[in-house]
């Protein structure tokens, strides 16, 4: 239980309110910023202004998935405001609090490590990467329905990168009777792109693997589907980006060519943002409650 942990939650967007839900269930002291435009906040939160004043006794801070903009501004889907987070706010946190965000970008990975507050980034943990990945895949799966007039069973489907999110959607793919092509960097993704009875292919011969491709689905954060690559592509393809912004295709050659191409990152807060907010509202309780157990033993 997390009695007596004060928590101050600022931003974000329908996930949140999972998490929510679920730090008042195990009994957090909970205070919401951003949440003014919002018709019916969970029952145990309290509201309030983005304050100085709020970060004093906080033993948790938690931001949205992408944490803040270059400038310090959190996204707020239910505020009817700008929320801007400063150096006066974190100067007013106690040293024992951690801030707990989706990703971070330099702006707030600077603020904590200058007055030394914890940081930590729940997209970087192979738990939550791997749930999200589930969402991820079936929401992909949905835009490549949408935006095709085929059917994915019979596709030629290229996935680039079998991480965790490209080995969920391989296997999605697949499961849907698509023919699935993995590009993959390593030989032991290789092996096991063989193993799962993909066609594994390495990406650096993705320009001769491209001829008779319908769907491609991109998981790399770097430019990989270049004009090169959408020159050799069929007319009739679709690329799906799913990495992080800006993508791994060039966008502007794509559209030149005609080409439908989109860039989809943030997939599961969009196409299931209960499901999600679930995912990380079970990881920030247990994370929590670790940190509290830790500073009540002394360490």
């Amino acid at each position: 239980m997390l009695t007596g942990v004060q928590v101050l939650l600022i931003g974000g967007d329908a996930r949140q309110l999972e998490v929510i839900r679920k730090l008042v269930e195990l009994d957090a002291s909970v205070t919401v910023v951003g949440f003014d435009g919002l018709a019916a906040l969970p029952a145990g939160a309290m509201c309030e202004e983005l304050r100085e004043e709020l970060f004093d006794g906080a033993d948790a801070v938690i931001l949205p998935a992408v944490g803040t903009d270059d400038y310090g501004i959190v996204p707020a889907t239910f505020s009817t405001g700008e929320l801007k987070l400063t150096g006066d706010h974190i100067a007013r946190l106690p040293k024992h609090c951690k801030i707990y965000a989706g990703m971070a970008k330099p702006y707030l990975r600077d603020l904590c490590s200058g007055y030394e507050i914890g940081l930590v980034e729940l997209f970087d943990r192979d738990d939550i990467a791997i749930y999200n990945s589930i969402p991820t895949a079936e929401g992909a799966v949905k835009m490549a329905i949408e935006n095709t007039d085929i059917t994915i069973h019979g596709s030629n489907c290229m996935v680039l990168g079998l991480g965790r999110t490209g080995l969920t959607l391989a296997r999605t793919l697949q499961g849907l009777g698509a023919n699935v092509l993995a590009g993959v960097r390593r030989e032991d993704d290789f092996a096991r792109a063989s193993e799962m009875r993909f066609q594994p292919f390495y990406v650096r011969d993705l320009l001769h693997k491209t001829g008779n491709i319908d769907l491609l689905f991109n998981t790399i954060p770097t430019m990989i589907v270049t004009a090169q690559i959408i020159t050799k592509l069929p007319s009739r393809a679709v690329i799906i980006d799913l990495a992080s912004k800006p993508g791994g295709t060039d966008f502007r050659f794509a559209e030149k060519r005609g080409i439908k191409a989109m860039l989809a990152p943030g997939l599961p807060g969009i196409v299931a943002p209960v499901t999600a907010g679930r995912i990380i509202a079970d990881c920030l309780g247990q994370l929590i409650m670790e940190d509290t157990s830790k500073r009540g033993n002394g360490q």
